[in-house]
This record gives C-alpha cells, sequence and structure tokens, in this order.
C-alpha cells in the first residue's frame, strides 16, 4: 500500500516512517515481488490452472535463488546506506536543533493527539454542503466577470439607453443573488458545528474552510501526478520495463492536461492564504496556512503538502510543534533515529538467522552427501553443495562475521559425520591433458606440401566485430527484461593524481636505421606467455606515420612486444590483457568464452592487471586502465583528461574484474579475492612495468615512441619460404 497516497491522519498510522516497528522499510516488498512475476502474464494467459501455480512456483523459486545470493551484500547496503548514513545525518539534525528528546517526544505525542482527533476535521455533512455554496459562489463569480465584459463592448459600440438599462437590471440581480449566498452561507451555522470558532470574523472562517478544502483537492491532483511521474521513470536505473513509445507519450499527454487546473488550484490557495493573514487577528490563535511552491519538483518534497489547514483556534499558545521549525525538524529526526535504530535490530536478527540456516542447510548437504542411498543424486548434493559454501564467503558482515560462518561449517561437518557415521569419500577421477604445440614453420610446410587449392565456398575469417559478436551469441539467450541484481564494488573516482608517484623517464631514442623498402608480414611465435603475434603491412605502415589511428592489432601487438621486452623477469606479476575483454563484458558474453580468451594471461596469480580500452567516436580514442589488486585501485590515463567516460568504464572495469574472479575460483580452483571498496585515480600513463606509477613520455615524445614500436616490429624475423616449397 502507498502510504503516500492517503490524506495526513493516514499518515500518522500507515506511514512506515513514523509507524513504530517498520524499521526503514518502505513497504514496497509486494510491488518489487509483482514486478518479478509480470513476464509470466502472457505466458499464463494459454495455460491451465495447474501450469499457472508451477509457473508461479517456480518464478518464485527462482526470485528467492537470486536474492539469497545478494542477502550479504543486501545486508552491508542496509548497514551503511540506511542504518549509517541516515542515522548520522539525523542525529546530527538532532544535534543542531537544541531541543531535549523528552520534549520532543512529548510534542509528537501531542501532535499525533491533535491531528486524530475528529474536531480536526469537519464533518462530512456541512462539507457537501460548503461544497455546494462554493460551486454556487464560483458560478456567480464567472457570471459577474461575463456581465463586465458584456457592458464594456456595450459601451464601446453605443447602444441605446433600454440596452444599458436592461444591463443594470441583469448586474442588480447578480448583486442580489451574492447577498443571497452570503445568507445561504450563514445558515450553514458553521459556528454551531465549530462553537470554538465562535467570535471569528465570517469572511475569515469562509476563506479558511474554503483554503482547507482546496489543499485537499491539491493534494490528491499532486499525488495523481507524482504517481504519474514514477510511471514514466520506471526505466530508469534499469528498475522496471520501459512503458513504450505510445503509453509514454500518452502519459506525458495526461500529465500536461492536468497540470494548469493544478497549478490554477495552488495559485488560488495562495491567494487565499494572502487573503487570510490580511484578515487574521492575534485573537484568533488560529495557525495560518503556509504558502505552497508553484514547482512541481519543489511541490513533491514540501513538508507541508500533506499537512491539513488547521480549522480550530489553538487553546492558550500555539503548540511548539506547530510553529517551531527546530521543534519540526527534530521530531522527524527523532522519528528517523528510531526506525534506524529498529532496522539495526532486524537487521541483526537477519544476519542470525542467515547464519543459523547457513548451519542447518549446510548440514543437511552434508549428511545427504554422506548417505549412501542417494547415489543417483551425488551430482546434483554436489553442486547444492558448493553454491552453500559460496555463501560463506558472501553472507559475512559485521553483524555476523566470518569467525562465525566458519563456525557453524564445522559444526555442521561434525554433526554430518556424526550422524552417518563416516567422512566423505568421493573420488574424483581426472582426465590427462593433451597439449600439442605446433610452429609456424611446420603449420606452413604442411599447407604448401598438401597443396590443398582454395575453396570458392569458404568464408573469409571473422573480422573483430564478428568475433565478438559471436562471442555475444555463444553466451546464450539473453532476457532483456529480466533484472539483473549483481552487487559489485564499491568504486570511488578521486578526480586528482595521487601522491608520491614514481616516474619512469624512459628513452625511446634508437639509433637503428629504417630501409625504405617493401614491408612484408611479421609473425612472432608464441612468447613469455602471449599468443603467436601477426603484424600485417598495413598495421607497420600505421606505425610509421604520425596522424594514422592506432588499430587493436597495434595496440595488442605492441603492447606483447614492450612485455617480452621489459618484463620477460617480472612475468608472474603482471598480467596485459586484450582491448576485446572489457567489450565483452558489455556484451554479457559467458564465463565460458571470457575464460577461453583470457585464461592465457593466467591472471589469477598476478598482482598488476593492465588493460587497453577503446571509446568509439568520430576520431578512435585509446586509454588505459592499470588495476592494482593489493590495493584495490584503479590508475587511469586518459590523453583527453575527460572525466565524464570514465564513469561508464569503471564499471564495466569492475564488473569484469568481479566475473574474473569468480571464473578463476570455479575453472581453477583460484581463492577468491575479497574485493571491497575501490578507489580510482587519473594519472598521465602507466609505467608499472619497470615498477614505476606514470611516464615522463610527453606529446612531443610520440612520434618517437612511435618510431621505437616500428622498429621493434621490424626486429622479428621474417619467415621465409622454402625454393623447393615455392
Amino acid at each position: 500500500m502507498h502510504a503516500y497516497g492517503h490524506e495526513w491522519a493516514c499518515q500518522l498510522i500507515y506511514n512506515p516512517r513514523l509507524a513504530v516497528g517498520l524499521g526503514l522499510s518502505d513497504g514496497e516488498g509486494t510491488e518489487r515481488l509483482w514486478s518479478r512475476f509480470i513476464k509470466l502474464i502472457s505466458i499464463e494467459r494459454a495455460s491451465s490452472h495447474q501450469r499457472r501455480l508451477w509457473l508461479i512456483d517456480r518464478q518464485a523459486a527462482a526470485v528467492g535463488y537470486e536474492m539469497r545470493k545478494d542477502l550479504g551484500s543486501w545486508l552491508k547496503r542496509r548497514m551503511k546506506k540506511g542504518v549509517g548514513e541516515q542515522g548520522a545525518a539525523a542525529q546530527k539534525v538532532l544535534d543542531e536543533c537544541e531541543v531535549l528528546i523528552p520534549e520532543l517526544q512529548s510534542q509528537w505525542s501531542k501532535q499525533c493527539i491533535a491531528q486524530l482527533s475528529i474536531r480536526a476535521h469537519a464533518p462530512a455533512r456541512l462539507k457537501k454542503e460548503l461544497d455546494s455554496v462554493l460551486s454556487l459562489q464560483a458560478d456567480l463569480d464567472s457570471s459577474e466577470r461575463a456581465l463586465q465584459t458584456a457592458r464594456t463592448m456595450i459601451q464601446k459600440s453605443n447602444m441605446s439607453k433600454d440596452t444599458l438599462s436592461v444591463l443594470d437590471s441583469m448586474e442588480h440581480s447578480h448583486g442580489r443573488l451574492l447577498d443571497k449566498i452570503e445568507t445561504l452561507y450563514a445558515s450553514l451555522n458553521v459556528q454551531d458545528k465549530f462553537p470554538e470558532l465562535q467570535g471569528v470574523q465570517l469572511d475569515f472562517i469562509r476563506i479558511l474552510l474554503m483554503a482547507r478544502n482546496l489543499k485537499i483537492n491539491i493534494c490528491k491532483r499532486a499525488i495523481g501526478s507524482f504517481f504519474e511521474w514514477d510511471k514514466l521513470d520506471w526505466a530508469i536505473g534499469g528498475k522496471d520495463k520501459a512503458l513504450g513509445t505510445k503509453l509514454h507519450q500518452h502519459t506525458r499527454k495526461a500529465i500536461a492536461k492536468r497540470q494548469p487546473a493544478l497549478m490554477a488550484a495552488i495559485h488560488k490557495y495562495n491567494k487565499y492564504c494572502q487573503q487570510l493573514e490580511e484578515l487574521y487577528d492575534q485573537a484568533y490563535a488560529i495557525p495560518l496556512p503556509a504558502l505552497l511552491p508553484t514547482k512541481l519538483a519543489e511541490l513533491r518534497s514540501d513538508q507541508t503538502l500533506l499537512q491539513d489547514v488547521w480549522i480550530s483556534p489553538s487553546i492558550r499558545e500555539i503548540p511548539r510543534w506547530l510553529e517551531d521549525v527546530s521543534v519540526c525538524n527534530g521530531i522527524r529526526a527523532l522519528l528517523k533515529c528510531d526506525r534506524c535504530r529498529e532496522e539495526q535490530r532486524r537487521l541483526d536478527i537477519e544476519a542470525d538467522n542467515m547464519c543459523r540456516w547457513f548451519g542447518l542447510e549446510l548440514s543437511a548437504v552434508e549428511l545427504a552427501l554422506r548417505t549412501p542411498d542417494n547415489p543417483i543424486y551425488c551430482l546434483i548434493l554436489q553442486h547444492h553443495h558448493e553454491a552453500i559454501l559460496e555463501l560463506q564467503e558472501q553472507w559475512p558482515t559485521t553483524l555476523a562475521t566470518s569467525v562465525r560462518y566458519a563456525s557453524q561449517a564445522r559444526e555442521a561437518l561434525k554433526i554430518a559425520e556424526s550422524l552417518s557415521g563416516a567422512s566423505l569419500d568421493i573420488e574424483l577421477h581426472w582426465l590427462q591433458p593433451v597439449v600439442c604445440d605446433l610452429s609456424s614453420e611446420d603449420v606452413e610446410e604442411d599447407g604448401e606440401a598438401t597443396k590443398i587449392p582454395p575453396n570458392p565456398l569458404a568464408k573469409p575469417l571473422p573480422n573483430t566485430e564478428e568475433l565478438l559478436l559471436r562471442d555475444a551469441l555463444e553466451a546464450g539467450d539473453i532476457d532483456d527484461d529480466a533484472e539483473k541484481d549483481e552487487v559489485l564494488p564499491l568504486v570511488e573516482l578521486q578526480w586528482n593524481p595521487p601522491n608520491n608517484l614514481r616516474i619512469n623517464f624512459v628513452d625511446v631514442s634508437s639509433n637503428a636505421m629504417i630501409v625504405a623498402g617493401n614491408i612484408t608480414r611479421r609473425t612472432q611465435p608464441a612468447t613469455d606467455g602471449f599468443p603467436r603475434l601477426t603484424f600485417e603491412p598495413k598495421d607497420i605502415e600505421i606505425l610509421a606515420s604520425e596522424e594514422a589511428r592506432l588499430n587493436d592489432t597495434c595496440i595488442n601487438g605492441c603492447a606483447a612486444l614492450l612485455y617480452s621486452r621489459c618484463l620477460s623477469s617480472h612475468s608472474t606479476q603482471f598480467a596485459i590483457f586484450s582491448m576485446h575483454d572489457l567489450p565483452r563484458i558489455r556484451y554479457n558474453a559467458s564465463d565460458n568464452v571470457l575464460w577461453r580468451t583470457t585464461s592465457w594471461t593466467r591472471y589469477w596469480g598476478k598482482g598488476i592487471w593492465i588493460m587497453p580500452i577503446h571509446r568509439p567516436s568520430s576520431w578512435g580514442h585509446w586509454v588505459l586502465c592499470m588495476i592494482d589488486l593489493a590495493s584495490k585501485r584503479l590508475m587511469l590515463f586518459d590523453s583527453f583528461a575527460e572525466r565524464k567516460p570514465w564513469k561508464n568504464d569503471i564499471k564495466d572495469i569492475i564488473k569484469l574484474i568481479s566475473h574474473l574472479s569468480i571464473i578463476a575460483s570455479k575453472k581453477h580452483s583460484a581463492p577468491r579475492r575479497d574485493l571491497g571498496e575501490w578507489t580510482a585515480n587519473p594519472i598521465s600513463i602507466t609505467a608499472v612495468l619497470r615498477g614505476y606509477d606514470m611516464t615522463g613520455l610527453q606529446e612531443k615524445d610520440m612520434a618517437v615512441f612511435h618510431r621505437y614500436l616500428r622498429i621493434m616490429v621490424l626486429h622479428i624475423p621474417v619467415i621465409s619460404k622454402s625454393p623447393n616449397l615455392a
């Protein structure tokens, strides 16, 4: 139930932020679960009753499994973003308001009693009668404006005296109707319904009640407009599915259609507030209503929108909860602190339940694996056992530490062994891998000896775009509507270089002479863990030009050559990735694809990863990221010094780090890294290959550096063909 869709009296009882015991829950759990089930509507329209129940049950189980893996991160988020940040902000307001907590609690109790009393709300019959009188008053105001317009037009056209006399008679009749309206309003006996208003000027009461009813109408219109804006923002941040073009346009037209009426009502209400201020007498002791903002964004966050207009005088003096701003702020902060304490107790109970469930579930799985009657379920139980053990790394928090989970795991093992009477003994048979290492010479000789004629129907080798597309297709069908709740480590982007950077002044000058001539293909066999490198003539020509744009072969190949020249003795410390690895994460490549394309780097045993990144644009821009796993730091190099593109790149980089860590633990049994919180800093360029943080190369040195790279490529020997096979 959306509590903010009701009047203020309902807020005092049902709003989760005001009700005792609900903590920081927003009461939207049912809506979130329903959003996961929406995709079943179209499927179940043509399904039987039993089939529908089965689909709902399976979907609920899948949702529960996904959310179970995220419980540890969810607890950390609630403790940090909820209890930590909101509690600190509320405590700061409490300290600044300088009002004692017992006084704030007393004022809040008085506010609830006053605003929930029957006297605070006009009777339904009186409201209906007053609405009728106000509607008639509005009609008479319209007719008065029409008469004034008609008189102006008639006087300009020099009509006869008879016409003017008829117009005077109509105005006289209209004046008598206005007098009767006043009499009709007086007959409502507002003073009898509200004896406390005795002695208050009749005009003041009339405007006060009109302002009260008008504000109720404004609240309904404003809340309806807020719902429509929320509907437009469903898809922001991937929260829900987009509306679609037609429904989006229809909603925007509806908002534009209703907005003038809402703005007119707000202007009229503010006019009533000004009139009340002019007619106000201190003896009335009735709190005056506050003006409303005329902008929807400010209106949505306005605290007085849902507060009713006060229609009865305050006894003795105006209460502090209504008059003193510091008391109002203090009450809100006090309620927030109470909710934060309730939320912390609730999270503590949740953490205990999770730890207890982990121990019971692990005991059951361990016992099932040791039971001799379950051989056919061994593989399923093994998978479930691995999934439970993964929770031991994902669930520990400050509320339930890893020590408690380790104790639960040991206790579960003891219980399973004591009940089964035997230890777990599963024999695994590993296949002996067969590795074939074919040199490039053997491949070319075999190819020349067999003399296979070219096949005109054979497909050409795929280019880079086709390879990326193939990786995306191998990942399987991806449901675009499925919501991914993967929680990634937090990264703080600090847009200033870190302190105490070590600069590596690289000497790229070379006296080697480049002899112009026919440029041929250069192929370097697999070296230092890198696969075979091939530089085509067009790639070497790019390095020879000072204005040509570097392609993927130049970036990946030259990085491998620099690695072999500078780091052959330190290969256990650094991993050089390809520029194609980060796009695979963006295209949701499968784990098998990521493992196949990155396992040759043996990244799981290396502390520093270097990753070139290509930003497609009209000019094509290359940037670089150095990943220091030990210090959890990202070093960013961008010659354009652009800050905005790094925000998306950092998300993809952290996602790639998380994926590769999980894949390595599954494929290579490597220990999972505790990713934690990261920081990202810009630098001019990474020079970690020699133990430095940044290099001394400047823009003026790029031409010399291009020549240096070109010389390294030309030093690769050309593989000549045997004349007997030519």
